[in-house]
């Protein structure tokens, strides 16, 4: 069966960086859009990041130049780097991935289970 698993969440101080990793595994198909996806406390879910394979990464305004997003194809896992963070990135992270162009997912076909982020001020 199709999973994701991301590793890599935790604790740091603000100002600190830390990498998530997705992992994929039991697709039989390519995955063509892969994100990240963050809940933060009281606060509604929203899309950090998307990554195209062959294509464009797309950022949410609070996150750029901070977070980079990237994708290695064969090991079919995908990171978020997230530098300077900050407070208010203290949130749930997910991944997610579709199989269509990122331009026609409105919601990911699959999902991980999430990592926690916790930034202190």
């Amino acid at each position: 069966a199709e999973q994701l698993v991301e590793f890599g969440g935790g604790s740091v101080q603000g100002g600190g960086s830390l990498r998530l990793s997705c992992v994929a595994s039991g697709f039989t198909f390519n995955l063509y859009c892969m994100g990240w996806y963050r809940q933060r406390p009281g606060k509604e879910r929203e899309r950090v990041i998307s990554i195209e394979r062959g294509g464009d990464t797309t950022y949410v305004d609070s996150v750029k130049g901070r977070f980079t997003g990237s994708y290695e194809y064969a090991k079919s896992v995908w990171y978020l780097e997230m530098n300077s963070l900050k407070p208010d990135d203290t949130a749930m992270y997910y991944c997610a991935a579709d199989s269509r162009r990122c331009g026609l997912v409105k919601d990911f076909s699959f999902w991980g289970q999430g990592t926690q982020v916790t930034v202190s001020s």
